[in-house]
């Protein structure tokens, strides 16, 4: 666990946002002894593979890079490993596959030539939620009354209003993605950074344990 005088940078979900995480990390990195991310790299943006790319080559030269899968990760890795991906292509799993050069028709050999074995070593790799001194970190959101170790895919992945509304007390703050606000929300128990870069927002980071908030311009890629 990092030392208790550590900065925690948490950067959002960035949806195929590449030139906004570049921007981001700019502002950052410099700043950050550890880097968590909260998932959804890909998806709904035209640049998701560059933005694997670059969390990948991150993760080879900074001390403490902790990537969290986002429930359009999961559906990627599903799609990529021969599960049902009728709703991947539906939520913005064309994008992703345009990325990488693949056709939603793709077969296994084709998809294993168009995307690197770092990238699916990466998704396979992606933690559900994570822990420091300072906050838990999730995707999506956690089960009130649930011990860390008994945490679902289902709720760290998908939750929103269930996890949103409740005030359990988890011990520490809780900062999460997935649930798009116009700015950072920011409550003493939780803390949502999804500012909808992909939708024309802003890409958003957190540094903890000042609760800085530093934002770059999104990408409006969606009509």
């Amino acid at each position: 666990m990092p030392a208790n005088n550590s900065t925690t940078c948490v950067i959002g979900d960035i949806h195929g946002c590449h030139s906004s995480l570049s921007r981001l990390l700019d502002k950052v990195l410099h700043r950050a002894d550890t880097l968590v991310f909260l998932g959804d790299y890909v998806d709904r943006g035209s640049h998701s593979k560059e933005v694997v790319a670059t969390i990948v080559s991150l993760s080879k030269t900074h001390p403490r890079v902790v990537p969290l899968m986002g429930n359009h990760d999961f559906l990627f890795l599903q799609y990529l490993t021969g599960g049902d991906s009728r709703l991947f292509l539906q939520v913005g799993g064309l994008q992703t596959l345009a990325s990488y050069e693949l056709s939603p028709s793709a077969d296994h050999a084709e998809k294993i030539k168009r995307v690197p074995p770092e990238h699916l070593a990466f998704l396979r790799s992606l933690s559900l939620f994570w822990e420091d001194q300072h906050a838990l970190y999730v995707h999506a959101g956690l089960q009130p009354g649930r011990h860390l170790s008994q945490q679902t895919a289902q709720w760290c992945l998908w939750a929103r209003e269930s996890f949103l509304l409740n005030t359990f007390d988890f011990g520490k703050p809780v900062v999460f993605g997935h649930t798009v606000f116009p700015e950072p929300y920011m409550a003493a128990d939780k803390i949502g950074i999804d500012t909808g870069a992909v939708y024309g927002g802003r890409l958003t980071a957190l540094l903890l344990p000042e609760r800085e908030v530093i934002s770059v311009p999104g990408e409006a890629t969606l009509s």
